[in-house]
């Protein structure tokens, strides 16, 4: 191993794209024979594409209800009234419920062994909701897919700011948040194909929207088993000296074997931030899930058939998706978070106006334009919202906990928008529409309060870091606002 020595660097941004120089002036331990930006390549290579991977099909698995609810699943199934309705919301109990337990686990364990496992049992699980009989079977499927999906997202976010600083996360938290932007636009066009297969071995297209995802999804599971990363300290892929720069690159140098205790969870509870992020994540999930899980629906209302309705469906995606990819990039160019999350916030506002003041055929165009600026407004900012507060957090504990919460708290927002947009409120929605709309505002004063909350912090940490500095040391967690 080449020798390393310990002298005064200016890390550059060159690795993420930036072009300019960090302004943060940490002290690392420069290692001969490591090139950052090729390092931060192969991080990319190892850490991202299995878990882009895995989060489409486990985002398609939860949400492909939505687009056998336009085919026959109501009618031979005898879902009548709300029932359709229930069956998205038990989703959500497990799901919300063993959320933080399971990122406990996952630190415990290692995420190889954990987050494949998880993406086996809910394979398995989909695939045995392409056989069921009656509505108590949809239940039931539906109730442990909640269970083996728990861990997915909150874990993989949490995997995730362990690998990166915080000029480089958020548009790797984005492309992983794109993910279920990806799974929304392609749920549309697989259903598309899945809706002409009726009939086939004598089995509804419904049936099989279940059946071919729930393959496919067992069989990324084996795959991620092989690939999905460990935690920097135990990843087998990185060398020491390169392990050695990213730890002290990051800061994250803090072992996953430190127990996490209840005192701990209790203790992160009683802070305002817990609740202000979870609040952020629940009110900008309630116009997001309401999106995702009723767009077939809202866009049926409209006069379209069944496959003409999945297509229509694929649009809101496509421009959500480029929009969150500009955001990510230009907020890690900027170092600020705030701004960009606003600016979302004002377009989900403004979608939604439209979608509740303008009705009729002749405003076809007015009312699509609304639907794709709520979607952009909602899921489009959904990752830099989940960045912000996951990268502000401090350490393994506060990082499991913290990031579990947010997004255990914020996926009530699921069940809330499963009851909003009613079959007997069609084709006008207002009620689904205005609680979505209250939903936005709420999100805008959340926003802010965290901002100054994270305001109030980064004035503390400049004062310790003056006298650090005066003893000769360097913090290395930087919070964004």
């Amino acid at each position: 191993m080449a020798d390393s020595k310990e002298v005064d660097v200016e890390v550059s941004n060159d690795a993420n794209g930036n072009g300019a120089s960090s302004s943060s002036h940490s002290i690392l331990p420069l290692q001969q024979n490591v090139d950052e930006g090729r390092l931060l390549r192969k991080i990319d290579l190892h850490v991202l594409p299995i878990l882009f991977l895995v989060y489409i099909v486990a985002f398609l698995d939860r949400v492909n209800i939505s687009n056998a609810l336009t085919m026959g699943l109501p009618t031979e199934l005898g879902l009548d009234g709300e029932k359709p309705n229930v069956a998205l919301t038990i989703f959500f109990v497990p799901y919300i419920l063993f959320e933080i337990p399971s990122n406990i686990l996952m630190k415990k364990l290692n995420p190889r062994f954990w987050l494949s496992g998880c993406i086996l049992c809910f394979g398995i699980i989909m695939l045995c909701q392409g056989f069921v009989q009656n509505y108590s079977g949809i239940l039931a499927t539906r109730f442990f897919l909640g269970l083996a999906e728990a861990g997915i997202f909150p874990g993989s976010f949490y995997l995730i700011s362990f690998w990166y600083k915080q000029e480089e996360a958020q548009k790797r938290f984005t492309v992983y948040w794109s993910s279920t932007i990806c799974a929304g636009a392609f749920g549309g066009l697989l259903a598309t194909a899945i809706a002409n297969m009726n009939g086939i071995r004598g089995l509804s297209n419904w049936r099989w929207v279940f059946i071919l995802e729930g393959i496919v999804t067992v069989l990324v599971g084996v795959v991620a088993f092989f690939c999905i990363t460990d935690f920097p300290r135990e990843a087998k892929w990185l060398s020491e000296p390169e392990r050695e720069f990213l730890l002290k690159k990051t800061g994250h140098d803090e072992s996953r074997t430190v127990p996490v205790t209840h005192k701990d969870v209790i203790k992160f509870l009683m802070t305002p931030k817990a609740w202000l992020g979870a609040i952020m994540y629940f009110s900008i999930l309630v116009p997001a899930y309401s999106i995702v899980y009723f767009l077939p629906t809202i866009v049926q209302a409209l006069g379209y058939s069944t496959v003409q309705t999945q297509l229509h469906s694929v649009p809101p995606f496509a421009a959500t998706f480029g929009f969150a990819i500009l955001v990510a990039y230009l907020s890690d160019k900027a170092r600020i978070r705030s701004p960009f999350i606003l600016l979302g916030l004002a377009m989900l506002i403004a979608g939604l106006a439209i979608l509740i003041s303008v009705h009729g055929a002749s405003h076809f165009s007015a009312e699509y334009a609304g639907i794709c600026l709520a979607a952009m407004g909602s899921f489009g900012i959904g990752g830099n919202i989940v960045c912000w507060y996951v990268m502000n957090l401090r350490g393994h504990a506060e990082r499991s906990i913290g990031s579990a919460w947010m997004i255990c708290f914020g996926n009530a927002g699921g069940i809330v928008a499963t009851f909003l947009f009613l079959r007997t409120d069609a084709p006008y929605y207002r009620s689904g529409y205005s609680v979505c709309l209250a939903m936005g505002a709420l999100c805008v004063v959340s926003c802010a309060c965290y901002a100054l909350l994270i305001s109030r912090e980064m004035k503390t940490d400049a004062r310790g870091e003056m006298e650090a500095e005066g003893e000769g040391e360097k913090t290395q967690h930087k919070l964004y606002l």
